[in-house]
């Protein structure tokens, strides 16, 4: 092959999309191409998207696996709403996709498997490339499947088809990294660190990592490369995290600060297993983990152990939640702290386990018999999930109460680059612990301000009491049917929670502090994309502002200051309504616009501005 005189095209952010099948090691190129960009100091933020089936049919439109990634030399806050580069390793990647990438997009596939019989299982009436469909796009016809092959081959290793196939997400790599102006070495070395045991793999993968960089480099197709400046002003240790890698370091971070040890009592459940499974591999912190048999075994094992000192902590999902509510309401009355992490999915029942929403925010607030309250928060990015699942620790130690933490499945699984904090200068965590033989002590005699009885552990000297699920006298502890007493512990209980509200940040308002035409109003996982597009229209001259609540019960003290503040405001959420029908509940006297998506996608940007602009400028 002859080569061609390339150029080089500045960019300042780009968004790639990398679709196969399950076994195509989609989700692997895109971590990798992801590291690598976090290492030449682009900011960035990834949006797996896969198939609920275990292994669904090869080919088929139900077996596309995805992953999406945006990076850049700016601030990244979203995945990106349409993607520059798409790779479609078959025709059903590609039909999949087509709707969510650009005009002029560049395509990258892999033209081995664009035949009649892909063709057919992918649901195709007419050949995509004789339909007019693929015209304006930028198309790369890559033989990846029988180039992979025969490069294996070469190397006479003794490697069968089936094993050489699995390493065509290499050659995609190295197209990519070239395409991207970027270095090899450090693919490489993530090769042979993931391949150590089987030296055999390190030698083929990077033979065909080199393979697809000098294809590219070579290709008459590709006439023009790209470089992502690195991004300017982000000083401070980094490293790329998922959602539910930060909110297990944040659960550990939590009971550090707390001198306690950690306990997690949970049962695997999609998309809430990856924290049961970071808090196995930290063993050598002290922790203690438990794999329960199901949802309420995980659960009442944590309040177990609340109950002998420990902070105890549970994870799961919506469905799992749900059969956690009995033994939460037991950690209720017993007034013990409690982290309850809920990756939120889509529902009802089994639903759509592997995409996201934000559909169980009443359930968590209202979702247990008699009254029942427990504070709930939610974070709002990837690496939040740390500050708000250490804060959940935080409220739950020091007001002696289960809470709730809801994140979802797109920041669960998504990735972000996340600065390190530090350690030494994160807020203290004190736990309300009795001192042995405490004359005064009482199990259920209360703080003045806080409200939260005092903490004394099976077995301290002098503090026997009694603690289950009956209802207690107040102060003494002792099981009570007296329905006045009833009457004073659940006020007690209520307004332990109202008060929890005197020790978090009051709600910000991003944009105009004073108050204007338009209040965006959000809460959680929906922050990237509203900040985005309220800041875009900022820049374009529109009087509008954003709040995003992460703390949601109780609600921050300021809040119908902020409200009141705005001539109209849309609450925008992935459900039908439940955080506008709760502000309802709350601030009656303000009306409330909705902006709902329940489709197991994050919002987009341009549908977010459209709709903002579209109320703006009605009268």
């Amino acid at each position: 092959m002859e080569n061609y005189p390339k150029k080089i095209q500045e960019l300042e952010e780009v968004v790639i999309k990398f679709a196969g099948d399950s076994g195509d090691g989609m989700q692997l190129t895109g971590t990798q191409f992801s590291d690598l960009s976090a290492s030449f100091g682009n900011d960035l933020l990834t949006f797996p998207d896969y198939p609920s089936e275990i292994r669904a049919p090869q080919g088929t439109i139900a077996g596309v696996s995805g992953f999406q990634v945006h990076i850049g030399g700016k601030e990244i806050q979203t995945p990106g709403d349409l993607a520059d580069v798409l790779i479609a390793m078959n025709p059903a990647a590609l039909k999949t996709n087509m709707k969510w990438i650009k005009q002029g997009a560049t395509i990258i596939i892999d033209i081995d498997n664009f035949d009649d019989s892909h063709y057919k299982k992918a649901d195709y009436v007419e050949d995509p490339f004789e339909d007019g469909s693929l015209e304006g796009f930028a198309v790369i016809k890559a033989p990846i499947t029988s180039l992979t092959r025969s490069i294996v081959k070469e190397l006479n290793l003794g490697i069968d088809q089936k094993t050489a196939d699995k390493t065509r997400n290499q050659f995609v790599m190295g197209i990519l990294l070239w395409l991207f102006n970027k270095d090899l070495t450090t693919v490489e070395e993530f090769l042979a660190k993931k391949f150590i045991k089987k030296p055999i793999l390190i030698t083929i993968n990077h033979a065909v990592l080199r393979a697809g960089h000098s294809y590219a480099e070579t290709v008459e197709a590709i006439a023009t490369q790209f470089n992502v400046l690195p991004a300017k002003g982000k000083k401070g240790k980094f490293r790329q995290i998922t959602g539910n890698q930060a909110t297990a370091w944040g659960l550990l971070a939590g009971a550090e600060k707390a001198g306690l040890k950690l306990f997690l009592g949970s049962y695997p459940i999609t998309p809430a297993t990856d924290i049961l499974q970071e808090l196995c591999a930290k063993k050598h912190l002290n922790i203690k983990t438990f794999q329960a048999e199901d949802e309420i075994a995980g659960i009442c094992t944590a309040i177990g152990a609340s109950f002998g000192g420990h902070l105890g902590a549970t994870s799961t999902s919506g469905p799992g939640l749900s059969l956690k509510t009995e033994a939460a309401g037991l950690a209720v009355i017993t007034e013990l702290p409690l982290v309850i992490v809920d990756v939120q999915r889509g529902g009802p029942s089994t639903g759509l386990p592997t995409k996201t929403e934000q559909s169980d925010l009443l359930q968590a607030i209202h979702g247990r018999h008699g009254e029942s309250p427990m504070p709930v928060i939610a974070a709002s990015s990837p690496g939040n999930c740390f500050d708000y699942a250490f804060m959940a620790c935080k409220i739950a130690v020091e007001h002696m109460t289960p809470i709730i933490l809801l994140t979802d499945g797109y920041l669960a699984n998504g990735t972000e680059l996340w600065r390190i904090p530090d350690y030494e200068n994160m807020k203290k965590i004190i736990p309300p612990f009795v001192k042995d033989n405490d004359p005064d002590y009482y199990p259920y005699k209360r703080d003045e301000q806080k409200l939260n009885r005092f903490w004394a552990i099976p077995g301290q000297e002098g503090l026997r009491h009694r603690i289950g699920g009956l209802e207690k006298a107040d102060v003494t502890g002792e099981v009570s049917h007296d329905s006045y007493n009833h009457q004073v512990m659940t006020n007690y209980r209520a307004d332990k929670i109202k008060r929890i509200a005197n020790y978090i940040p009051e709600q910000e308002i991003i944009g105009n502090k004073d108050g204007g035409e338009l209040l965006v109003i959000g809460w959680g996982g929906t922050y990237g994309a509203l900040n985005s597009a309220v800041q875009d229209l900022r820049k374009e001259g529109y009087n509008i502002s954003l709040a995003q609540f992460n703390y949601i019960f109780p609600l921050p003290k300021n809040t119908e200051e902020v409200l009141k503040k705005f001539k109209k405001r849309i609450v925008c959420e992935l459900n039908l309504g439940q955080f506008a029908d709760y502000l309802r509940t709350q601030f009656p006297q303000y009306p409330y616009l909705q902006f709902n998506k329940v489709q197991g996608l994050p919002f987009f940007i341009s549908e977010l501005k459209e709709k903002f602009i579209e109320i703006i400028k009605e009268k």
